[in-house]
């Protein structure tokens, strides 16, 4: 494909981003008041999203209003301020958004529009997130093109006019935000915890490639198109559910079958051993990228060991989203390392650093 001045110049950019992503965030995060930030990490957050004390997960009221319609719910097309961050095609024409330019130019190895429960109202110190419809490149079409326009500026380019537009990246009203359930695993034995990291592969990835991060990570959605999915699969246990079983163990996405719970023996296996509290789930806060607005429940597992070990593995791997690494200590000289030295995704940097802020109510 031959490509126009245009689209190298976007690839140009697009390849600055992919690698210096953890320097742009941490960039980026200057932007707002220090106040906004979580733990002293780049991820930003509002007043209400920051409960007290962690709640356990099994307490937070979601509502989905499945009627909702959203002045901003379709695609962010080209306008006055994204038309700057698109390339024009070799016709003339300049790309229509934002997923349409990536899915051209530089798609990932998964990269499809599939839909979401996109969060539009959040206040965890009532417990409480509401949701409607959405779909996965709406956070695309807004998130990356931001984080876009703040590599342009980098390299030189004048301010599109995106970034200014939506101000508060905490404002669920000025843009959409897709929510992913970001968990921190811990593995608990004797009064000792150890965790795994994830370092996820740019050519796999469509969002944070070359970063580390907490695992499971994944977007809450439904796991198929068909309407009974988007019924029985809005639970933030079950979506964790779904990522603990592809990431930690290794299985394959199976979009669209979708499991049945009641009979999937991994989750009867889960659902029996949080009864017995020898897996207790908690919710530490709520927080927003500063550079791409991917917006993060922060969330932490404590597994029995006993448990985990019948489960999952401890053992460095590769996985379908890039490698799992080797276990380390749950320890603040441990998380001061990572957090402060190496280039973990904002939400990863900032559940580690409540999770050691609230290691008593965890571990107890």
């Amino acid at each position: 494909m031959t490509l126009t001045a245009s689209q190298h110049d976007w690839l140009r950019v697009r390849s600055y981003l992919r690698e210096h992503r953890h320097a742009l965030a941490v960039d980026a995060a200057a932007d707002y008041p220090a106040g906004r930030r979580v733990a002293g990490t780049p991820l930003l957050t509002a007043p209400e999203w920051q409960p007290a004390e962690p709640v356990p997960l099994h307490d937070i009221e979601l509502e989905f209003i499945a009627h909702a319609l959203s002045a901003n719910a379709g695609p962010a097309e080209a306008g006055p301020a994204l038309a700057p961050l698109l390339p024009e095609r070799p016709d003339g024409t300049r790309y229509r958004c934002y997923s349409d330019a990536l899915r051209d130019l530089a798609a990932p190895a998964v990269f499809e529009n599939r839909p979401t429960y996109r969060l539009i109202e959040a206040d965890l110190g009532q417990a409480r997130l509401a949701f409607i419809r959405g779909r996965y490149f709406d956070g695309v079409d807004t998130g990356e093109a931001a984080a876009h326009e703040f590599a342009a500026t980098r390299l030189g380019a004048h301010p599109a006019g995106l970034r200014a537009g939506i101000a508060d990246p905490c404002d669920l009203r000025r843009r959409p935000a897709n929510l992913a359930i970001t968990t921190l695993t811990l593995r608990s034995c004797a009064g000792r915890a150890s965790f795994l990291l994830h370092w996820r592969d740019p050519a796999k990835v469509g969002h944070a490639g070359g970063m580390y991060q907490v695992i499971p990570v994944g977007v809450f959605q439904p796991s198929g198109e068909d309407s009974r999915h988007e019924r029985e699969d809005f639970s933030l246990w079950r979506c964790m559910l779904r990522e603990f079983d592809e990431e930690l163990r290794g299985a394959p996405e199976e979009y669209g079958a979708g499991p049945d719970y009641d009979s999937w023996p991994f989750a009867r296996h889960m659902n029996a051993a949080l009864d017995r509290g020898q897996v207790r789930v908690w919710c530490l806060g709520l927080g927003v990228d500063p550079l791409t607005y991917a917006t993060d429940l922060l969330t932490v597992a404590v597994i029995d060991s006993r448990v985990f070990d019948e489960l999952f593995s401890l053992d460095p791997r590769g996985n379908a989203e890039g490698r799992v690494l080797a276990a380390r200590e749950f320890a603040a000289h441990v998380i001061d390392r990572i957090v402060t030295s190496e280039p973990v995704q904002a939400a990863g940097a900032a559940v580690l650093r409540l999770a050691w802020r609230h290691r008593e109510i965890l571990t107890s």
